[in-house]
């Protein structure tokens, strides 16, 4: 990987945390500022942590099933060329 590459990848990854920082400060903010009870705010609170949860959780197994799948494929590709090789030098 050149570096080029691999800077715009630590862009887009700074630009996507700042994004979910400043999501969070503005949705603590609403929380805050919001006209209902503390219970209530406690409850949204904890809605907002379980969803994050599960973003995290449901970003971190489609990339194990894209990692999963692009070894898969690079296990055929290499049996189709062991293939191809024997047949060659058979022939």
């Amino acid at each position: 990987m050149n570096n080029q590459s691999l800077t715009s990848t630590q862009l887009y990854v700074f630009l996507n945390l700042a994004g979910v920082l400043i999501a969070y400060a503005m949705m603590a903010g609403s929380l805050w500022y919001a006209p209902v009870d503390f219970s209530t705010k406690g409850y949204w609170g904890m809605g907002i942590l379980m969803l994050s949860i599960s973003l995290i959780n449901v970003v971190k197994y489609r990339f194990d099933d894209m990692n999963r799948q692009d070894k898969i494929r690079q296990l055929e590709d290499a049996k189709n060329d062991k293939l191809l090789k024997d047949y060659v030098s058979e022939s």
